[in-house]
């Protein structure tokens, strides 16, 4: 697999010093912590967000660092947690007189260097809290995870805890909303491609030329079976029993609908996937109200898509509502 970069070793190191380059203005990057930060922050009539996990994902969670979203994101390396010093400086560093939210992807170590980033900074008197986001309706558990994995449904806990926090709101009131948006989020994806880290240069895992992994995870991790390829009706359909009937969503329940692109998966695809679903949503009943179609969370160049549903509510609609200036822009 052909990757323009120099050493591996410096593959997220230069790739997050790109990001602060391209947007001098709002951005500020600090190499020993792989931080990418407001440069307005720590802001203390704000709570301060945070979010980690490793890189390989974006535009998560390092180019959706800005106002209406996080104060920083301190990512790993390609698919690995950050460590727990870079989660801890960075906590110090952006600590707010409201106090700071930790953003955590469910895996175990991510959650493991998050927590006991937690510990340390509440010794040094810094009031932290941290929510777990879990919305990947895979599988249960597997080897990378305690319970479900946080995916693509991130971005919406992203989203309006942001806001909340733009807003003015307590860290207590920022965490409710957090924890709301994550209990009615749900995603399954599927992939038509395994991808390659850097480091590694060969793909993650094999798939055949006829067959797609049914509920991948975003590390490559398996999903709930190895299928054949399948029409793209299909595709959605299998989709759609997983998220909807999960949570369950109903008919008169107005949705966000998400189809996220992997990392190689044309936008042109995305949107034929998107056009399928809302249809198929609206003949049992469910309102797409906010829609969002592209790349969210990522695997590197992985083909594949995953749907992401959100039952929404006067306030939780609102809060996607809400303004935000991040670095992922395209004009």
């Amino acid at each position: 697999m052909k990757k323009f970069m120099n050493d591996p070793k410096q593959f997220v190191p230069q790739m997050l010093k790109g990001i602060a380059l391209a947007n001098p203005d709002t951005l500020k990057y600090v190499p020993a912590y792989n931080l990418i930060m407001r440069s307005d922050a720590p802001r203390h009539d704000k709570v301060s967000i945070i979010q980690g996990s490793g890189s390989g994902h974006e535009p998560a969670h390092v180019m959706t660092v800005g106002k209406g979203m996080l104060d920083g994101a301190c990512p790993g390396d390609i698919f690995a947690a950050p460590p727990m010093d870079y989660v801890y400086e960075t906590t110090k560093l952006l600590a707010s007189d409201k106090g700071v939210l930790l953003l955590v992807n469910n895996y175990t170590g991510d959650k493991m260097a998050f927590e006991m980033a937690q510990e340390m900074s509440e010794a040094d008197g810094i009031t932290v809290r941290t929510l777990f986001i879990n919305d990947d309706v895979s599988v249960e558990d597997s080897t990378y995870t305690i319970g479900r994995r946080g995916v693509a449904g991130n971005f919406f806990v992203m989203k309006a805890v942001g806001a909340a926090s733009e807003a003015g709101a307590d860290l207590d009131e920022v965490v409710r909303i957090g924890e709301k948006v994550n209990a009615v989020t749900r995603t399954m994806g599927i992939a038509l491609s395994a991808c390659t880290p850097p480091a590694k240069g060969t793909p993650l895992f094999d798939l055949g030329d006829d067959e797609i992994e049914v509920g991948v995870g975003i590390h490559g991790e398996p999903g709930r079976r190895r299928a054949k390829m399948a029409s793209a009706d299909e595709i959605v359909d299998e989709l759609l029993r997983a998220v909807v009937g999960d949570l369950p969503y109903s008919a008169g329940d107005n949705v966000a609908l998400m189809i996220n692109g992997l990392g190689g998966t044309p936008i042109s695809e995305l949107y034929l996937l998107y056009g399928i679903a809302h249809e198929k949503l609206a003949a049992q009943g469910i309102t797409v109200t906010r829609s969002y179609v592209g790349e969210y969370c990522t695997s590197l160049e992985m083909a594949g898509a995953s749907l992401t549903l959100v039952k929404l509510d006067d306030e939780i609609d609102a809060l996607l509502a809400a303004p935000a200036e991040i670095a992922y822009r395209v004009f």
